[in-house]
């Protein structure tokens, strides 16, 4: 697959960084493989990371597919964790069904995903059975993504919660003070940790550094989202610097 690849996101109104680390992360591994790629985003409106809020804005991700179905991507991803994970337990899947039936509806033949999904993927594509995490949400939306996790049978040791509830405020957090919240979660006996849990939290500057401090496998959602990606089109991950998920195919 040479041709220009098309990325499609379904991106929250207020997120400021998925449109940023997914291309890098994409362009970096255009120094290893032949494949290019296009980025293109429709955007669903959402200011506060709340429950309400979460909820109102998946009611427009079926807009969102038919729009990127025009665009004719590749493959198509939902860019918010917690809206999904919030909705109940194994909640993408019903997402990525009913995303795959409008694409098909406007003529695309995209593969379709979800962030959260592709944590859940990321994660046992790594073999993890228990982890720690970061992320930004108010505790009681952190406890419903670990809730989450666990039901996809894995385990979550620790977490921290930074409680912010401005998504704004998210995506402006210096990615690099994660090297120094890492430092106060238990990462004893785990087998991956997560550190950013959150979409919006950017995470992919401090990744291979959080992990060669930590001596054990590192990811985050936005890393899970690409490696995601890359395995449904069918294409070689080795993008060596973002941990160990893209570390090999």
């Amino acid at each position: 697959m040479n041709q220009r690849i098309r990325i499609g996101q379904m991106v929250p109104s207020s997120n400021t960084t998925m449109e940023t680390e997914i291309p890098a992360m994409l362009h970096a591994r255009e120094a290893l493989h032949p494949e290019r790629f296009s980025f293109h985003s429709s955007r669903m409106r959402m200011h506060r990371v709340t429950p309400e809020e979460l909820k109102a804005m998946n009611l427009e991700s079926l807009r969102c597919a038919a729009e990127l179905a025009d665009a004719r991507v590749n493959v198509m991803s939902t860019a918010c964790l917690v809206a999904i994970m919030s909705q109940g337990l194994g909640y993408h899947r019903q997402v990525e069904t009913d995303l795959e039936r409008v694409a098909r509806e406007n003529g695309s033949d995209a593969k379709v995903m979800t962030s959260a999904g592709a944590l859940v993927h990321g994660l046992r594509k790594m073999g993890a059975k228990k982890i720690s995490l970061l992320a930004p949400y108010m505790k009681p939306l952190t406890d419903k993504v670990v809730e989450y996790i666990e039901h996809e049978g894995i385990e979550v040791i620790d977490r921290r919660s930074f409680e912010i509830p401005d998504n704004l405020e998210v995506g402006r957090r210096d990615p690099m003070r994660l090297l120094e919240d890492v430092k106060q979660l238990n990462v004893a006996n785990v087998d991956v940790v997560v550190l950013s849990a959150c979409v919006q939290m950017q995470s992919i500057p401090a990744i291979q550094r959080a992990q060669d401090l930590l001596g054990i496998p590192v990811t985050s959602t936005s890393v899970c989202t690409v490696r995601n990606m890359l395995d449904l089109l069918g294409l070689p991950a080795a993008t060596p610097g973002y941990g160990a998920l893209l570390a090999a195919d």
